[in-house]
């Protein structure tokens, strides 16, 4: 597909720990205050997807530096589990979210942002119990990984999600 601005565009991913507790609709409330909100689809990710997703996390001195297995912890939060998959639409889509999601641990995350006003989690809790942290919300890091992201999460069949800026504004 030709004609794809992806930096209007950013990947939303709400992790398991937001849908089990319910938060999916407040999150996406929140992000909808950014960018419009679509394609909206509750899946169980395979660890294909999620070593894609988090293969920056993959190499064993990340895990050394983690002091925890990150492939088995990532097999452990998520393969078996739901998440939600959305995409955000809107000028500069994946700059203006990531400026509301917070800091990673949500416990240093300010009120105004929704791992801060969401978020029950600490980085200290997380390594005290020898985990990951549940933060809720990951999105695309920038522009430059939205297409990527969205290979990883909808696939190159689902490309008619995406229509180019000038379609949508004029719908």
């Amino acid at each position: 597909m030709t004609g794809v601005d992806w930096s209007a565009w950013t990947v939303i991913l709400l992790k398991p720990d937001c849908l089990t507790r319910g938060l999916t609709d407040d999150v996406l409330a929140w992000v909808g205050r950014e960018v419009d909100v679509t394609a909206r689809q509750v899946i169980s990710p395979t660890e294909g997807q999620i070593f894609a997703h988090y293969d920056d996390m993959l190499p064993p001195e990340v895990s050394a530096a983690f002091g925890l297995n990150v492939p088995a912890q990532l097999r452990r939060l998520y393969v078996g589990s739901q998440v939600m998959v959305a995409l955000g639409h809107g000028p500069d889509a994946a700059a203006r979210i990531r400026a509301v999601l917070g800091h990673t641990d949500p416990s240093e995350a300010g009120d105004d942002t929704i791992r801060g006003h969401f978020g029950v989690d600490s980085l200290t809790i997380a390594r005290s119990e020898g985990r990951l942290i549940n933060n809720l919300i990951h999105t695309s890091d920038h522009a430059g990984v939205v297409k990527r992201d969205f290979d990883i999460w909808y696939g190159p069949d689902q490309l008619h999600l995406i229509t180019p800026t000038a379609d949508r504004s004029s719908t």
